[in-house]
């Protein structure tokens, strides 16, 4: 059986994967997505959609998808629990299959009273776990969650995301055991920047038998000043800066903090690399696609591979 999308084909044939964020897009016009985006082409093997990223609004992580699938390349559809009933997550779901999209990777979201618009309803009618289970019993078992069977089952690699700096961190390795079983194919990560911490999640992850079972791709952030570092550290929930990070870019001038930001991320793609059980890296530069082209070169991970791989289901993750 052939894996269901190229991003999937690589991780199953073994080839340690590149994938990077698209900028939220605050237009209707597919030029704004197509403009941000081709800098990323050949340069990673598959670029993640965002889904009103922060609870903040911006183009619809199925439209931003479809416009890569047209341009020909291959884009990671995140999609909320968050903003949806059960009907319009299944909904967007089969809709995302077939317009193309075959990567899918899925969450709760972030709390609106974390966004722009902190007066919305969040609605979670159903939770991530659910969410990934919900996918799977339309692409295994042909049917909805209602029990009601689909006329052909959608095409899709499952994914979620995983926190391993939010605490209580002994619970954190568990919740990825959790979103395996529900069916997650393969994890994004929060941002790496505390190696030790994320060391000690990997080992733990390891532990329980998971490294088997799961693909799982760590996030590099690519900081781009001081003040930006600063920012992660005290206003992102969840994330580990180091204080050591943080130094390294006030050491330099403004205008050679960028620089040393690109140092910073190539080094940690280094780390994480030699860390076992880790298939890949999510480059994430905000705005900033040339820091991700940056990274990717400086680190070793070009060229990309070209031509489509195929693999067999089944075996490994």
């Amino acid at each position: 059986m052939r894996t269901p999308s190229r991003l999937a084909g690589l991780l199953h044939a073994g080839r340690f994967v590149v994938t990077a964020e698209l900028s939220s897009v605050d237009s209707g016009e597919p030029e704004a997505v197509w403009r941000r985006v081709e800098p990323l082409r050949g340069v990673v093997d598959a670029v993640n959609c965002t889904d009103n990223t922060g609870a903040h609004v911006h183009m619809s992580s199925l439209a931003a998808a479809h416009l890569l699938v047209e341009k020909g390349i291959e884009p990671i559809m995140q999609l909320a629990a968050r903003d949806r009933n059960r009907l319009a997550l299944q909904a967007d779901l089969l809709g995302a299959a077939a317009l193309g999209v075959r990567n899918i990777l899925l969450m709760s979201g972030d709390d609106v009273t974390a966004g722009d618009h902190p007066e919305a309803r969040s609605i979670y009618d159903i939770d991530s776990l659910q969410l990934l289970q919900v996918a799977r019993n339309l692409r295994d078992r042909g049917t909805y969650l209602s029990g009601r069977r689909l006329e052909s089952p959608p095409v899709f690699f499952v994914g979620a995301v995983e926190n391993p700096f939010a605490p209580p961190l002994d619970f954190r390795p568990f919740r990825l055991q959790k979103k395996v079983e529900a069916g997650a194919e393969f994890i994004q990560t929060q941002l790496v920047f505390d190696l030790a911490r994320f060391h000690a999640f990997m080992g733990r992850v390891e532990d329980l038998g998971l490294l088997e079972r799961v693909f799982v791709i760590a996030s590099i952030g690519i900081p781009r000043s001081a003040r930006g570092t600063h920012f992660m550290k005290e206003k992102v929930p969840g994330l580990s800066v180091p204080d050591d990070v943080i130094r390294r870019m006030e050491s330099v001038p403004p205008l050679q903090q960028p620089a040393e930001g690109i140092r910073i991320a190539i080094e940690l793609v280094e780390a994480v690399r030699s860390i076992r059980g880790i298939s890949g890296v999510h480059l994430i530069g905000i705005k900033w696609e040339e820091g991700v082209v940056r990274v990717a070169q400086g680190a070793g991970l070009l060229p990309r591979p070209v031509a489509e791989v195929v693999a067999t289901v089944g075996g490994g993750a």
